[in-house]
């Protein structure tokens, strides 16, 4: 039995080389199931990604005694079969072999998956995929996240035409040299259709975006901090630059408010946007100019520098990966009115 109170197991069912497996998580890839399977037989063929949630698969091994091996193992098993964390059912299909294994990655959709390879979260951009992907339509949404088979991306176009113009013209093909930092290497793509039709984008962060909704919030958790740091030629970091700054405010013993740090920081030049939030106990802010060399001149001058008097409210100041804020899902902000 497993801890929800779910069989795991149907007993009554004829023994087959091909187990039925539910309750997967979505997007569940052919390694993973593999890796679940695999030290019980040979795995000959597999299905994924079936269902009306896309959350179970078929498994076929070489021979029936492989399956009920594993079936067996598993119902005798105080731990539960699991892929990422999610128990996983297992029954005998009453399928003898899996025909017309064509995988959803084989089957054009709008939406891509896209696999980058020999980087790391942080080194490409959303706005790098972006403009990459864009030069063959409309981008609607973006979505990146880190799994077993690496750094990867959902890319939805408005239809299939579109993704498979570019799929076919960027599959295997590299992102160019000047659009990654310098310590990346080759940066290959690998991209196949995705079972998604439409990302469920809930905000705008350096994670997600939706090109489609301008006014969607943007998660305040996710763009508070620094850009990622690139290295130049001397091998020394080298911290992109940005026309917002983001400043955490350390040893507050007076308010520091949306004015205050107007008055600070619009001593050397227009300040458009403010917004100050909390985070890990302390007091941060966004702070946004028109343009990086005003940025720059602010952020060189009053990093280290105390709002008050003995030390009191002290900034430490670097580039954010924003452009521009969206004030409106912060409670303490400000917006230069035109």
């Amino acid at each position: 039995m497993s801890t929800s109170g779910q069989p795991q197991f149907r007993y009554t069912q004829t023994p087959s080389k091909v187990l039925h497996l539910r309750n997967l998580p979505w997007e569940c890839t052919e390694e993973e199931l593999i890796e679940l399977c695999e030290p019980f037989g040979k795995i000959v063929n597999t299905k994924c990604n079936v269902g009306n949630n896309r959350n179970q698969a078929f498994v076929e091994f070489a021979e029936q005694n492989q399956a009920i091996q594993m079936v067996s193992y598993y119902a005798s098993s105080s731990e539960p079969a699991q892929v990422r964390g999610k128990t996983v059912y297992i029954q005998y299909s009453n399928r003898h072999e899996i025909v017309n294994n064509k995988s959803p990655g084989d089957n054009p959709g709008n939406v891509l998956l896209v696999t980058i390879e020999g980087v790391e979260a942080g080194d490409v951009s959303i706005d790098v995929i972006h403009l990459v992907f864009s030069a063959f339509g409309y981008v609607h949404k973006i979505a990146t996240f880190e799994k077993a088979a690496g750094f990867q991306a959902l890319i939805q176009f408005t239809d299939a035409e579109t993704a498979s113009s570019a799929r076919n013209a960027l599959d295997g093909r590299s992102i160019p040299r000047y659009l990654l930092p310098e310590h990346v290497g080759s940066c290959n793509l690998r991209i196949s259709y995705s079972a998604h039709t439409d990302l469920n984008i809930k905000f705008q962060s350096h994670r997600s975006r939706d090109y489609t909704n301008p006014y969607l919030p943007v998660n305040p958790t996710a763009i508070d901090g620094p850009v990622q740091s690139t290295v130049g030629a001397d091998g020394k970091k080298k911290e992109p630059e940005s026309n917002v700054l983001l400043a955490s405010i350390e040893n507050m013993q007076y308010a520091v408010t949306v004015d205050v740090l107007h008055t600070v920081f619009s001593a050397f030049g227009t300040v458009q946007k403010i917004a100050i939030f909390e985070k890990n106990g302390g007091t941060q802010a966004l702070i946004q100019y028109p343009d990086v060399a005003t940025a720059a001149v602010a952020k060189e001058t009053l990093e280290g520098h105390c709002i008050y008097d003995g030390g009191y409210c002290k900034l430490h100041l670097s580039y954010s990966r924003h452009t521009d804020l969206n004030v409106k899902v912060y409670i303490c902000a400000f917006e230069l009115m035109s």
